[in-house]
């Protein structure tokens, strides 16, 4: 048996400040939707041309207060051909929330407070 790992979920409160956070932040787009019929769920696959792996948005008609994420000790990592820039631009957004300077490393967190890693191609 060969598997290939396809895509990550994570759950959101606000499906628009998402998708317009992860296409600013990182270049993701939506590829696929699926609603509900009775309006309960939407679940937006978002991508870019780098990577097949998707990640998939949850909206969630009946969740009102914020995720609980726990210690948020899970996190997505993405490698960044132009480190320099994407962190100006991050920086601007004003969403780094951790810099590891010693691993040349640094974390934005979504709208939600999900953590993504950003790593530089060596």
């Amino acid at each position: 048996m060969n598997f290939k790992m396809v895509h990550n979920n994570i759950n959101v409160l606000d499906l628009a400040k998402s998708l317009k956070f992860y296409e600013e932040a990182l270049g993701l787009k939506e590829v696929k939707r699926k609603e509900a019929s009775d309006g309960s769920f939407i679940i937006v696959f978002i991508a870019n041309e780098n990577s097949e792996h998707q990640l998939e948005l949850t909206w969630l008609r009946d969740k009102q207060e914020p995720y609980n994420l726990g210690d948020n000790e899970i996190h997505i990592g993405f490698k960044v051909d132009d480190y320099d820039a994407a962190y100006a631009k991050h920086k601007e957004m004003g969403c780094i929330c951790y810099e590891n300077t010693d691993m040349g490393i640094y974390f934005i967190n979504d709208p939600d407070g999900y953590w993504l890693e950003v790593i530089p191609y060596r």
